[in-house]
């Protein structure tokens, strides 16, 4: 089945240098990228991202991560990876959101870390499900921004300029 997944290189795998890396890992999947932005995370979009931790007492450190302050590096890359089975080919590479956890051999497994602080640095993050992975695609990319139409769209007049937003 073709779908397609979010992904987000996290601030600390920005500041470590690992995007080739990983993205080099990606290929692996044969899955193509029809979307792709570097993207300074504001704490709204933070806060829209993680809405279903709020309640987690990690929360505050969470929207700090995400948001770079813990690495000096206020950036992710944003990306959309579309293909058959993509979800599942996706978040096996990535391997256990746990970096202790996860297989040596994936992603997060080989370049995750928790820090003594205990902040999972897990470097990537990918949708769990097509649910996460609409929901996630809609807040972090525009339609225009997507090569493919992978979910309804609908064209809207705003201020006299007409654009595409999702339906």
């Amino acid at each position: 089945m073709v779908n397609q997944t979010f992904i987000l290189i996290k601030p600390d795998g920005l500041k470590k240098s690992l995007t080739g890396n990983i993205l080099t890992r990606l290929s692996e999947t044969k899955l193509e990228i029809v979307a792709s932005r570097i993207v300074k995370v504001s704490k709204e979009l933070a806060e829209a991202h993680y809405y279903h931790m709020k309640d987690k007492p990690f929360f505050n450190e969470l929207m700090r991560y995400i948001m770079g302050e813990l690495h000096d590096r206020r950036k992710v890359m944003a990306m959309i990876y579309w293909g058959d089975n993509a979800i599942q080919k996706v978040r096996d590479l990535c391997g256990a959101t746990n970096p202790e956890e996860a297989d040596s051999v994936s992603i997060r497994g080989a370049y995750g870390r928790i820090t003594t602080a205990g902040v999972y640095e897990n470097v990537i993050h990918t949708s769990a499900n097509s649910e996460d992975a609409q929901r996630e695609i809609k807040l972090w990319f525009e339609p225009n921004e997507v090569i493919v139409d992978i979910y309804p769209t609908k064209e809207v007049v705003e201020n006299n300029i007409k654009r595409r937003i999702w339906a």
